[in-house]
């Protein structure tokens, strides 16, 4: 029996592969009332024979690992979308991204209840993510959470 081979749509994750690692800007909001500034650690892996990236993140503030979190990306071409399946330490059921591209930058959104978060990271930049991600209690009237660049190294 033949293997199936990724799509065009999986061989795009390719682009969020690597080792990332910058600034990050919290804006306070419910969950760092204060905000600040931290360091943000991406490592990212194209796994399953490309079919799925998966991200180990890692937030670390005054030499302290303050936050960290598992993501696993899956394309679906069937309905030509992206979905991020996302745990963290906060100990919360794992939360669902879906979206897609619109060139180089990735949008995914989780909706509700109570909470709706949007996730923007542009690779239009090469070695260089830029990424957002932006809270709404309604999923219109949209908040930035945290802002960041990170470097592929």
């Amino acid at each position: 029996m033949k293997m199936p081979a990724p799509s065009e749509g999986h061989l795009k994750l390719e682009m969020l592969a690597g080792f990332w690692e910058g600034e990050e800007t919290m804006h306070p909001s419910q969950w760092d009332p204060n905000g600040g500034n931290a360091i943000g650690r991406n490592r990212n892996e194209i796994g399953l024979n490309g079919f799925a990236l998966t991200s180990q993140y890692e937030q670390e503030r005054e030499g302290v690992i303050t936050f960290s979190g598992h993501g696993v990306y899956t394309y679906d071409p069937q309905e030509d979308r992206y979905s991020l399946h996302w745990f963290d330490s906060m100990g919360t059921p794992p939360e669902v991204f879906v979206g897609g591209f619109e060139g180089d930058v990735l949008i995914l959104t989780h909706g509700g209840p109570g909470m709706h978060a949007r996730m923007t990271s542009d690779f239009s930049t090469p070695g260089i993510m830029q990424a957002k991600m932006e809270m709404s209690p309604d999923g219109k009237d949209w908040k930035l959470f945290f802002e960041a660049v990170y470097k592929c190294t």
